[in-house]
């Protein structure tokens, strides 16, 4: 039986990689901090009845509660372009890399975004995927291709999502 203890291991160990999830699923670090905390939140509930893997739970939960306030259209806070100071020019290539990744992804339907995500930036295979969000593994592979031929517009970035960086 899962307990307290076996759930604050769960979060110690898993929190970066889930907060990483959750800002791919909506591209911004606040609303990203407030998916995880409501996620683990859900998941909390349901720790006793959480098989061996919490993994693919878990992402469900960041999956669905996404999609659930991706519906409600709120966009009440707005990030500035605007910073207050420039980073080097190393850093500032690396950070126009990863938000033209960013963008791109932002480009996406949403079921097409979840499934690279999950299948790219989480490493999950397509079974558990499917599992994640409730379809069929065809499904997600369709949705996997479908995007991949979005985002081959621009090679470079493509390369960049299947590998990862």
């Amino acid at each position: 039986m899962r307990d307290r203890a076996d759930f604050e291991r769960y979060v110690e160990q898993c929190s970066a990689r889930l907060l990483r999830t959750a800002y791919l699923l909506c591209r911004d670090w606040g609303t990203a901090e407030d998916l995880l905390q409501t996620a683990l939140a859900k998941a909390w509930l349901a720790w006793r009845r959480v098989g061996d893997d919490p993994d693919p739970y878990v992402y469900r939960i960041l999956a669905n509660t996404h999609a659930s306030w991706w519906r409600r259209r709120w966009r009440g806070e707005v990030p500035s372009a605007d910073l207050p100071e420039t980073p080097d020019e190393a850093a500032e290539d690396a950070v126009a890399g990863r938000e033209a990744v960013r963008q791109m992804l932002a480009g996406l339907p949403g079921r097409q975004r979840a499934v690279i995500v999950l299948r790219y930036f989480a490493d999950l295979p397509d079974q558990q995927i499917a599992e994640i969000l409730g379809c069929s593994v065809p499904t997600v592979r369709s949705q996997a291709s479908r995007a991949l031929c979005k985002l081959r517009v621009d090679p470079a970035t493509a390369a960049a999502i299947t590998t990862g960086s």
